[in-house]
């Protein structure tokens, strides 16, 4: 997980280009999603920040973003919506 406020412009291009960084999210609302959401693109510079892939996303508790990460998302909500279901069942 990189912080966007420690990259400068030109390394923060650089990590894109060679595929360091893949996506970007942001850490108040924890919610990742691709360099190109609308969305992401409208954050506060202090609240973005950036993940190699998926995987480091999600070990870092974030959810997929809704808008650009819809099938993901879905997921995501059925995986929560489940293991909510099963807590109350207990």
């Amino acid at each position: 997980m990189i912080q966007h406020s420690q990259l400068s412009p030109k390394s923060l291009r650089s990590k894109i280009h060679s595929q360091d960084i893949r996506f970007g999210g942001n850490k108040k609302l924890k919610i990742y999603g691709l360099l190109s959401c609308g969305s992401g693109k409208r954050m506060k510079i202090e609240n973005r920040i950036f993940f190699k892939d998926e995987e480091e996303a999600l070990q870092n508790n974030y959810r997929p973003c809704g808008h650009c990460m819809k099938e993901a998302y879905k997921q995501w909500k059925q995986k929560m919506s489940s293991q909510i279901a099963s807590r109350c069942s207990q």
